[in-house]
């Protein structure tokens, strides 16, 4: 990172279409044929959910390399008592700028923000290889779990204070803020306003499947 001229700020509406082409450029046949994170973003930013003080972008060599935000989700115990909670994501980065440090410093500074907003614990559901080493652990060991009590080998924990979670089950309840994503029409209309790009299979595709399909069950 020091050998880098970055800028960490706020993402501006003059940036939009960038950040969601840079989504594109990261997450295409990534996980799946094409991708839709590029349209997730498009909708998050006017939803409920969506936390505007935690949308951040690092600008270098004169673009934007990389960017992050969050929404807002909830976890309930057993009792029905319920606490908000901050769900990270998306997370992405241009091809050429990945691994060398720029989504661990997107991470690191706004996890500073979610503490200052209130918030002591950040979930996303992701590769647990790209995130363990920023202190995220498996939902397992927090106790937090789907309804139906699923724990996704996927789904990840990050606790900003040592007792923010004291052991109890807490179910999770992500924001709706991707149902749209769903829509494939009105996805394949909005993936008309980029560039061209080939939709096809790669073996991370299969990796994302088996991460997000599995359930800690011992």
């Amino acid at each position: 990172m020091n050998k880098y001229d970055c800028i960490i700020r706020k993402e501006t509406k003059d940036d939009y279409r960038e950040t969601e082409n840079l989504a594109r450029e990261a997450f295409w046949n990534l996980s799946q044929p094409g991708c839709n994170e590029h349209y997730l973003m498009h909708i998050m930013r006017e939803h409920k959910d969506f936390i505007p003080e935690l949308d951040y972008v690092i600008e270098l060599d004169g673009k934007i390399a990389a960017s992050i935000m969050y929404c807002k989700a909830t976890l309930t115990d057993e009792q029905g008592n319920a606490k908000p909670v901050a769900t990270m994501g998306p997370l992405c980065v241009l091809p050429e700028y990945q691994r060398k440090g720029l989504g661990k410093a997107l991470l690191e500074y706004t996890f500073r923000i979610v503490e200052e907003l209130g918030y002591d614990t950040v979930i996303n559901f992701g590769n647990p290889d790209n995130y363990v080493a920023r202190g995220y652990k498996s939902c397992k060991k927090y106790n937090v779990c789907f309804e139906g009590d699923v724990f996704p080998a996927a789904l990840l924990v990050k606790v900003l204070k040592e007792d923010a979670l004291d052991g109890r089950k807490w179910f999770y309840h992500p924001s709706d803020v991707d149902r749209p994503c769903d829509d494939e029409k009105a996805l394949e209309e909005y993936d008309k306003l980029f560039p061209p790009k080939e939709k096809g299979w790669q073996p991370s595709q299969e990796e994302f499947y088996i991460h997000s399909h599995s359930a800690i069950t011992w």
